[in-house]
């Protein structure tokens, strides 16, 4: 351990040494989620990013910043080999521990809560403080805000999305895809369930016969999911009569600065 941790330290020579208060705007980030990457290219700070998860893909520009690697958790060697003064993680187990590592090593941290389409307002703010551009973040955080306080129409169409096959795993009311269904104007059937994800059974699915099927993608289209191929998913109406949402993951499975853009396109796949 003392000698990974020597190795560590070799890596960030240049780096503000350890106790010391990090001094005015960042220059050299490393974004550990896509949502991040996403913010910070559009308050303007993309230029100055020097590291990224190999998930963070938008926008284009963001494939060019050299990855650290599939960031969960992350490697604090390659996370530090970057020389950033700042990293920018997602608040979970795992990665506070990440943070507590990279702090001990005089790299500034720090972890945000984007779980809902509440959350993004306050950490497109905490960015634009720590990046000196709260002006162009203020903007961009009021125009998120106004999604949460949206009306929602009225749910003149039932969906259920399915995260898992085997055993099915569905969203529930916890989830930001939740959220997006509802301001779309489409009833989640799993909404009575509190959890963002929860595990349930096909006749469960059956039963409560949603209008579509929502399934995230890499592509958002082609093919239906391999599952629709298996007799026991042919008992679900929907999956026997093809009716599925083939949603594109890096639009639809982030919050982040095109979320406004996700609904307005699941709007217009609702009214096929």
């Amino acid at each position: 351990m003392l000698r990974k941790l020597l190795l560590i330290a070799l890596l960030v020579v240049g780096c503000r040494p350890s106790g010391r208060p990090a001094v005015g705007p960042s220059q050299r980030i490393v974004s550990l989620l896509p949502s991040f990457t996403e913010i910070l290219f559009a308050i303007g700070a993309g230029d100055r990013m020097v590291g990224r998860t190999t998930w963070c893909d938008y926008p284009p520009a963001a494939r060019e910043i050299p990855s650290v690697g599939d960031g969960m958790p992350p490697s604090i060697e390659a996370v530090a080999a970057r020389k950033p003064d700042l990293v920018v993680l997602y608040n979970s187990g795992p990665n506070v521990t990440a943070a507590q590592q990279l702090e001990r090593i005089g790299i500034r941290t720090v972890l945000l809560d984007l779980n809902r389409l509440e959350d993004l307002g306050p950490a497109t703010r905490k960015l634009g403080h720590l990046t000196g551009l709260e002006q162009r973040a203020e903007s961009l955080a009021t125009s998120l805000d106004s999604l949460v306080g949206r009306p929602r129409p009225p749910g003149t169409t039932s969906l259920a999305f399915v995260v898992w096959d085997n055993p099915p795993i569905i969203i529930g009311a916890g989830s930001y895809l939740d959220q997006l269904a509802a301001l779309a104007g489409a009833r989640n059937v799993f909404h009575d369930v509190v959890a963002p994800s929860a595990q349930v059974s096909l006749e469960t699915i059956a039963a409560r016969n949603p209008r579509w099927i929502a399934v995230l993608s890499d592509s958002g289209g082609g093919a239906p999911p391999a599952f629709a191929q298996r007799r026991e998913w042919r008992a679900v109406p929907a999956v026997r009569d093809r009716r599925f949402l083939l949603l594109q993951g890096s639009l639809f499975g982030r919050p982040g600065p095109r979320s406004g853009e996700a609904v307005a396109r699941l709007r217009a796949l609702l009214a096929r």
